[in-house]
């Protein structure tokens, strides 16, 4: 079987720091090539695989801002296209643009659907309901207007992730800071619980940061900014637990079941796909608002942290997804 991975171009894949669409086109990828199965990665020319590299764009469009994002998208997805008869499949993680050219292929197209950024692409994807076959990464991120083939849960890198059985005493804010991750809200509840609160991702939002983050700043509440590989695996694992008070329906949540791998508890606002993530009172606590996530830091110490690490393997890691793949790749060849 000869598998085309289509991954985005605003970072490298993997990712140095921030992007997890990337870094799962990059965990399907290496995934299968573990099994055997010959790959090609389409990514930017700075980009590490085990696999066939095929690149047209040096770098991500985030990290060289002097690139314009839709030239080198276009380059890059168009490149694929015009190979794609080299491809037994084609496995798209590029969101809707790729799926225009589906019906000018003949090599079929799995594309896993990372979230909707607007409700304004969904006539693109219904477009091709037909001739595509579309994965979720949630059952809580469907929708109606689409047919999916299966639902894909995230898979992590296992090794990536340490077991952590004693915390140390501070509450992890980790993700990007703005306004629908909840940054604000997870240093309210810190505030209330006298609790530490470590707060790591990258600033989407200045405004936001400068406006609302920042004047709470002090010893106690600290940001650290983004952070790589080996410091993200040192603070979710040694972390009391983590905070994910979102406010939007997160489709996924990559450091939610990156912490409960290792063995860190959640405390996440009941919305979009945490239900599916985390295991009310088992794992975590699925809460409403600042005050039930207050109650549920005191109650921290109820859960077993092997308990999450078990979990976590089963569900999300990247074997799991990968076999998932595969059995999807055979349903459609």
């Amino acid at each position: 079987m000869r598998v085309a991975i289509l991954s985005p171009i605003a970072w490298r894949t993997p990712p140095r720091h921030y992007g997890p669409w990337e870094q799962m086109a990059s965990n399907v990828a290496e995934g299968l090539i573990k099994e055997g199965i010959e790959v090609t990665l389409f990514a930017t020319a700075d980009s590490i695989t085990q696999g066939q590299l095929e690149a047209v764009v040096s770098s991500g469009y985030e990290e060289d801002r002097a690139q314009d994002a839709k030239v080198v998208e276009c380059l890059h997805i168009s490149n694929l296209m015009e190979k794609a008869s080299q491809f037994d499949i084609i496995h798209n993680h590029f969101d809707f643009l790729p799926l225009t050219y589906s019906r000018l292929i003949t090599t079929p197209m799995l594309t896993t659907i990372h979230g909707f950024s607007s409700q304004r692409i969904i006539p693109v994807y219904k477009k091709y309901n037909a001739t595509n076959y579309y994965v979720s990464i949630s059952n809580a991120d469907r929708s109606p207007d689409l047919e999916y083939i299966d639902t894909v849960y995230n898979g992590i890198r296992v090794d990536d992730f340490a077991f952590t059985e004693l915390s140390e005493d501070y509450l992890l804010f980790f993700g990007r800071i703005h306004p629908d991750k909840g940054t604000v809200e997870a240093i309210h509840i810190a505030l209330q619980s006298k609790k530490r609160l470590t707060i790591a991702g990258i600033i989407q939002d200045q405004t936001y940061f400068d406006e609302k983050v920042k004047p709470l700043l002090n010893d106690q509440i600290i940001y650290i900014g983004s952070v790589g590989p080996e410091k993200r695996k040192e603070l979710l694992g040694k972390a009391y637990a983590l905070l994910h008070p979102i406010s939007f329906n997160e489709p996924f949540g990559l450091s939610v079941a990156e912490a409960m791998l290792c063995g860190t508890p959640v405390i996440a606002f009941n919305r979009g796909s945490m239900p599916e993530l985390v295991r009310h009172e088992k794992t975590g606590f699925l809460v409403n608002n600042i005050d039930e996530a207050v109650q549920a830091v005191y109650q921290i110490d109820t859960i077993n942290r092997l308990h999450c690490r078990v979990w976590a393997l089963s569900h999300f890691s990247q074997e799991k997804m990968v076999n998932d793949y595969v059995a999807l790749y055979q349903r459609i060849l």
